[in-house]
């Protein structure tokens, strides 16, 4: 196995190939699926794969925190921030679809019906 280094001596952390992380341990994605964020402690491993040219960090589940919430506040700004990229600035109306930047309007006001 070309990336198992448990005590960190190769890779200065310790590294483990692609499914081979020891329990107790879960990258950001996972912690996210559970509900939790890594809380500002630093990578306790990683995980390599694709010759090295992947990484995946590691955290440990025990001093990882809930996620935060927004606020009401946060979720109403959110929520109009989404609306005004779906608004086209020529036509003014909510499409279904998020206006792209590089036409700067809808489909329907774009020269030639864009797609």
């Amino acid at each position: 196995m070309v990336f198992y280094d448990p005590t960190g001596e190769k890779y200065g952390i310790p590294t483990y190939p692609y499914k081979f992380a020891p329990a107790g341990m879960a990258t950001r994605r996972q912690l996210r699926d559970r509900d939790l964020r890594p809380g500002g402690q630093e990578p306790a491993a990683q995980i390599l794969w694709r010759r090295g040219k992947r990484v995946a960090y590691l955290y440990l589940i025990d001093h990882a925190l809930p996620k935060r919430t927004a606020t009401p506040a946060q979720r109403a700004a959110i929520d109009k921030a989404l609306l005004a990229r779906r608004t086209c600035p020529t036509c003014r109306q909510v499409k279904p679809y998020y206006i792209r930047h590089s036409l700067g309007e809808c489909f329907d006001c774009t020269p030639g019906g864009a797609q």
